[in-house]
C-alpha cells in the first residue's frame, strides 16, 4: 500500500513538473520574442557588476560644491533685465499659472516683481551673463557649463536637498556618493571612496544631516566619511591612550578573527563590512594627517584660494582639501556650504555668501586645470532649487527677499567631459523654462554617465524592489557632453 501511494505521488509530480515546464518554456520563448534583450547583459536580475564601469568614463572622480539653502539664480547666472523694467509691478497671473507656493508667500495678496540689485556683464566665448557678485567665476567662464534650466518637484529645503543627494525626497536612500562608491569602488585603499566636508557662511542657514551622505541600504562601507575642522579631522582614528601601532595591529587582527567566526555562523554581510571599516580606519591613521596638512602648499596656491584656506572649516579650506583628496584618489568629495536661504535682506546676505565661495570655487577649477586633473574631475556648483522673481513680504527694491522657486534655477558644471557654455533658457520673467529643461534625475543620470555608469543599470535590490539613484526616470543630457 505504501509503495502504491509512493509511486502515485511520483507519477503525479512528474506530470505536474512536465506540464508546468512546458508552460514555463512557452512563456520564456514568448518573452524573448516580445523583448529581444530580455536575457541580455542588461537583465533586471543581473544588470550591473560592482567595480566595473559600463563604458569608458569621461571623469574619474567628482567634487560637488553644494550651496545649501538655494542661491538666487537671478543674482548669479540668469540675467533678467525685464524684472528691473517692471520693478514693483505685479507678476502676471498667466506666468505664475497654478504654481504651488510655500507657506511663506501663499498668503501674500500681491507678488511685486523685483530685479537684481547687482549688475550683470557678459564674459568668455559663450558671452555668458554673470553677476558682479561672482567676478572670479567670470574669469573661468570658458571652463564651465552653466545650466539655467534645472527644475525639481520639491519646494521645501529638506526634501529638495535630499532629492538632489539621494534621488528621493524621503530619507534612508543611498546618496550619490554612496552609489558611486558601490558602482566603482575606491582608487586609494588608504582613503575612503566618499568624503564629506562642511562649512557655514554668515547667511540664514539650513541644516545638513548625515542622511545626505548615508549608505542607505547599501553596505556601510559606502557611507560618506565626514572630515571635521577640529584637531582630529576624522574622529576616533587615533590609537587609544597607552596603545602603540603594533598593539593596535594585534588587536585588529584578533577582532577580525572573532568577526569572521560570527560571519561564518550568521552570514551577515555587515560583519564583513565592519571588518573592512576597521582596516580602513587603521590605514587612514597615516594617510589623513598627510592629506589635511596644507603647510607644504606653495604660496601661489594659498594666494589663489585666499587666506581663508588656512582656516580649517571654511569653504576655501574645504576646496583646497577637496583638491588634495581628489588627486589622491577619493572618488566623490561632497562639500556643503550653508547660509544661502535669503528670504529677506538678500542684497546684503548674498553678497557675503558670494565672497565666501567665489574665489575658492574659481581657484579649485584653475588649480585642477594647471595640474592636468580637470579633464578627469567633474566639479559641480549649485543648490537645491531657485528663487522667485517677486519679493517676499514687504516690497523694497533695495532690500528684498525671495521665496523658494523649484520651476527653474541655475547650476554649473566643469571638467570631467562637460562642454563649456550655457545650456537651457528661461522666460523673460525668470519664472518658467522655455528651452532644454533639466530635471534632477536628468542631472543625476548625466553625472553617472560621465563616470562611466549607465544609470538604468546601476541597481540594487532591497526588500524585493530594485532601486536606483534616478528611480524610474532620468535621461542623459548629451548636449552638454564634450
Amino acid at each position: 500500500m505504501d509503495k502504491d501511494i509512493l509511486e502515485h505521488g511520483l507519477t503525479y509530480n512528474r506530470r505536474r513538473f512536465l506540464s508546468r515546464l512546458s508552460l514555463g518554456l512557452g512563456s520564456v520563448a514568448l518573452g524573448s520574442l516580445m523583448i529581444p534583450d530580455l536575457f541580455g547583459s542588461a537583465s533586471a536580475d543581473a544588470p550591473f557588476t560592482p567595480g566595473i564601469p559600463d563604458f569608458a568614463p569621461r571623469a574619474k572622480r567628482v567634487i560637488y560644491l553644494f550651496q545649501n539653502g538655494a542661491p538666487s539664480q537671478l543674482e548669479s547666472f540668469d540675467y533678467k533685465p525685464k524684472l528691473r523694467e517692471m520693478v514693483g509691478q505685479e507678476l502676471p497671473a498667466s506666468v505664475r499659472g497654478n504654481q504651488r507656493l510655500t507657506g511663506m508667500t501663499a498668503g501674500q495678496s500681491s507678488f511685486p516683481l523685483v530685479g537684481s540689485f547687482y549688475d550683470f556683464k557678459q564674459y568668455g566665448e559663450s558671452r555668458a551673463w554673470i553677476s558682479d557678485l561672482f567676478p572670479n567665476t567670470a574669469k573661468i567662464v570658458d571652463d564651465i557649463c552653466i545650466i539655467r534650466s534645472m527644475h525639481t518637484e520639491a519646494i521645501n529645503h529638506d526634501p529638495a536637498l535630499t532629492f538632489f543627494q539621494t534621488g528621493a525626497q524621503q530619507g534612508n536612500r543611498p546618496s550619490m556618493g554612496a552609489w558611486l562608491s558601490y558602482g566603482l569602488g575606491s582608487e586609494n585603499k588608504n582613503l575612503p571612496a566618499f568624503t564629506v566636508l562642511l562649512s557655514r557662511g554668515k547667511g540664514n542657514g539650513q541644516g545638513v544631516y548625515s542622511k545626505l551622505w548615508t549608505n542607505g541600504f547599501l553596505e556601510s562601507t559606502h557611507q560618506g566619511v565626514q572630515f571635521s575642522a577640529s584637531e582630529d579631522p576624522v574622529l576616533y582614528l587615533k590609537d587609544p591612550e597607552g596603545m602603540n601601532r603594533f598593539e593596535r595591529r594585534k588587536m585588529l587582527d584578533k577582532l577580525a578573527e572573532l568577526n569572521n567566526l560570527s560571519y561564518q555562523e550568521f552570514g551577515d554581510p555587515e560583519i564583513n563590512a565592519k571588518i573592512q571599516q576597521y582596516e580602513m580606519a587603521y590605514r587612514m591613521q597615516t594617510a589623513v594627517p598627510e592629506i589635511t596638512d596644507v603647510s607644504k602648499e606653495p604660496d601661489d596656491i594659498i594666494k589663489m584660494y585666499g587666506p581663508d584656506c588656512l582656516v580649517p572649516g571654511t569653504f576655501a579650506a574645504n576646496c583646497l582639501l577637496a583638491r588634495k583628496l581628489s588627486e589622491n584618489g577619493v572618488r566623490f568629495v561632497q562639500l556643503y556650504h550653508q547660509g544661502w536661504d535669503q528670504h529677506g535682506n538678500l542684497p546684503n546676505e548674498m553678497a557675503g555668501q558670494a565672497r565666501d565661495v567665489d574665489q575658492a570655487s574659481a581657484a579649485l577649477i584653475t588649480d585642477l586645470k594647471q595640474r592636468g586633473l580637470l579633464d578627469e574631475t567633474l566639479v559641480i556648483w549649485g543648490g537645491e532649487f531657485g528663487r522667485t522673481n517677486y519679493s517676499q513680504g514687504n516690497f523694497n527694491k533695495d532690500n528684498y527677499g525671495r521665496d523658494h522657486h523649484p520651476r527653474c534655477f541655475s547650476i554649473w558644471m566643469a571638467g570631467g567631459g562637460v562642454k563649456p557654455g550655457v545650456y537651457g533658457e528661461t522666460d523673460d520673467f525668470g519664472y518658467n523654462i522655455v528651452k532644454d529643461p533639466v530635471h534632477v534625475h536628468d542631472f543625476q543620470a548625466t553625472v553617472l554617465h560621465l563616470m562611466g555608469l549607465n544609470h538604468e543599470k546601476l541597481i540594487f535590490k532591497h526588500l524585493g524592489r530594485r532601486y536606483r539613484l534616478t528611480d524610474v526616470s532620468g535621461k542623459v543630457i548629451n548636449d552638454i557632453i564634450a
